[in-house]
């Protein structure tokens, strides 16, 4: 079987079970969310640790349980939101004491507001599932576009030094498929307004990619080409969602701006 063929096989497998997930919403959409960031924290601390305790022994792990906890309980967006700030706070006061740096305190973070942005995006309404289908959309036709569109077209590299793989055509074509998507998605669900999320699928399209470009560059610093091996295929998590989360953290930031912090996906998708 070729590498193309078990990327595909693995990408439908997970795209059923994160579809089924996000349909039932809930504890099993927030057990999904604290996976991905429970993945994510361990492959970042993997790659950016050169010995297992990093000089601060256990301490990033317990900080990260707890967020997983809460994260996992329900709690409301703001507290988590405190719990994500006092415990990087607390990582990176640590490690910057005992002289260990700093990437298990950006790891916390990154990790945590990657649960925290798709779990509180999704809550349990209409309105959250449409959110995240539509992050869905925009994000994996941008991943799917932009690998199709570079393979066949080629020409110069968007960012050689980062991901000597990646091209300008590859991200060209890779933003028009994820405003395409998201359009069509939109307007499947019937929404009215749909100049503001043409301009949000541009947002997050450019976001995804650039969320991709920064795991690569963390990869790079750290001598590494897949994050883990866990997925057939595709390598790690991180390697999967790493365009995904920040653009679900642009989408929620998005959200709340338009409508509010306790359901920003009513700002995307009202009703």
């Amino acid at each position: 079987m070729s590498n193309l063929q078990l990327r595909i096989i693995s990408a439908i497998v997970l795209a059923a079970v994160v579809l089924a997930l996000t349909w039932l919403g809930g504890l099993p959409f927030r057990l999904l969310a604290a996976f991905i960031a429970g993945a994510v924290f361990y492959e970042w601390t993997r790659m950016s640790r050169s010995t297992p305790a990093a000089g601060i022994g256990l301490l990033p792990e317990a900080l990260m349980a707890v967020l997983l906890i809460a994260l996992v309980a329900g709690l409301s967006a703001q507290m988590m939101l405190v719990l994500i700030a006092v415990g990087t706070v607390i990582t990176a006061a640590v490690s910057a004491a005992r002289g260990a740096g700093q990437w298990d305190a950006s790891g916390l973070a990154y990790a945590g507001l990657s649960g925290f942005s798709l779990a509180y995006l999704r809550d349990g309404d209409h309105s959250g599932l449409l959110a995240i289908l539509f992050l869905f959309a925009v994000v994996w036709a941008t991943d799917i576009f932009a690998y199709f569109v570079g393979r066949t077209v080629g020409g110069p590299k968007l960012a050689p030094s980062i991901s000597p793989g990646k091209t300008q055509s590859g991200a060209l074509g890779g933003t028009v498929g994820g405003v395409a998507a998201g359009l069509l998605l939109a307007v499947a669900a019937g929404a009215e307004n749909l100049v503001f999320l043409t301009i949000v699928a541009l947002i997050l399209s450019i976001v995804s990619q650039a969320g991709d470009l920064l795991e690569s560059w963390v990869k790079r610093r750290h001598g590494r080409k897949d994050s883990s091996q866990l997925i057939p295929g595709h390598g790690g998590v991180m390697d999967r969602v790493d365009g995904l989360v920040v653009a679900a953290f642009a989408l929620y930031v998005i959200g709340c701006l338009a409508g509010s912090a306790d359901n920003p996906a009513h700002g995307l998708f009202a009703g």
